[in-house]
This record gives structure tokens, C-alpha cells and sequence, in this order.
């Protein structure tokens, strides 16, 4: 898959730059609303060196990793990766986070969730992609379902956060489900 197959109107996806990214990468981390939509665990605070050592580790062994950088001005904004990669059932896991709180709304998410399903379909020739969202998250869902997800189930009262329970919802895409909704 060339690159371009991988750049929309308003994001590219492009190999993760251990050196730039990583200090990205903390520096989000240091975003308590980034933390809250994106993880139900308490924020960690890793310095970009920590971060850098991860993911030398783990990138191509766990998960398939793309920094999102904006067209607009070629900035890394957030990232966009496959993980639980199950060959055997062809399914895996996405996960997606805009760290540059001023690209956040603007759609970029989206593009970049449309353009990794794309890839996962049709060059991983993956059959189903899953993925988790937090019920205080209706903005993430809306993206979701723009995609094609679809509402699996939740676990009811999964996360304590501000002194509220929340939900944790499953939504799932079946590559049958995308190649009916394409257009062309």
C-alpha cells in the first residue's frame, strides 16, 4: 500500500517516528482530558526516553502503529493503531487518540479511523475490527458509527470516574458490513 493510500483530505498516516513522536507522545500524556477519553487507568507520566524504549519493544510484535499527522501543517496530532492482531480469526483491536487538544473535533479522528479500516480490509484481509469507548464519550461514538461500527454491547457501570459509574461500550465492523456501505 503506497502512501497515498494513506493520506485523506485532512490527515496522512505515516510510520511512527521513535525519535520525534515519542516526545509527542509524553507530552500528551500530560493531557488529563487526553488520559480521560482514552484510557480507564490512571495517567503515568513517561518521560519521552521510556516512551521511545516501549515501543522499540512492542511495535510489530503486538500491535501495528500510525502517527496521524495533519495536512494542514504536517504536525504529528495523534495516533491511530491495530493491536490484539488475531490472524487465525483475522480480527484486531483499533485504538485512536488526538493528542493536540486543538485538532480535536475537527474531524481528523474520523479520517484517520476510515483510513485505517480501509488498510485493515484490504491489506490485512482482516474480517472484523473491534473497539472499546466510554460512555462519557458520545463525540468518540458519533466518529465510530460514521465509520461504519456498530453498538456490540456495553459492560454496565465499568468505570468510576468523577464520582459517577460509566458504561464501557463494545462496538464491532465486519468487513462484509464496509464493502456494502462503500461507495464505487
Amino acid at each position: 500500500m503506497s502512501s497515498a493510500d494513506l493520506t485523506g483530505k485532512l490527515v496522512r498516516l505515516a510510520r511512527f517516528d521513535l525519535e520525534k513522536d515519542s516526545e509527542a507522545w509524553a507530552r500528551w500524556n500530560r493531557d488529563s482530558e487526553y488520559q480521560r477519553l482514552l484510557d480507564s487507568g490512571p495517567a503515568f507520566l513517561h518521560p519521552p526516553a521510556s516512551v521511545r524504549s516501549y515501543f522499540e519493544k512492542e511495535v510489530g510484535k503486538e500491535y501495528i502503529l500510525f502517527a496521524i499527522h495533519s495536512l494542514e501543517d504536517d504536525r504529528t496530532v495523534g495516533f491511530i493503531d491495530l493491536g490484539g492482531l488475531d490472524w487465525q480469526a483475522h480480527s484486531a483491536w483499533v485504538a485512536v487518540g488526538i493528542g493536540e487538544a486543538e485538532h480535536r473535533g475537527r474531524g481528523l479522528g474520523t479520517e484517520a479511523m476510515q483510513l485505517l479500516v480501509r488498510f485493515a480490509f484490504e491489506q490485512l484481509n482482516l474480517n472484523r475490527i473491534n473497539l472499546t469507548v466510554y460512555e462519557y464519550n458520545p463525540a468518540a461514538r458519533r466518529s465510530y458509527e460514521k465509520c461504519g461500527f456498530v453498538l456490540e454491547g456495553c459492560q454496565r457501570q465499568f468505570l468510576n470516574r468523577g464520582g459517577r459509574r460509566w458504561d464501557m461500550i463494545f462496538m464491532g465492523l465486519l468487513k462484509e458490513d464496509w464493502l456494502a456501505k462503500r461507495p464505487g
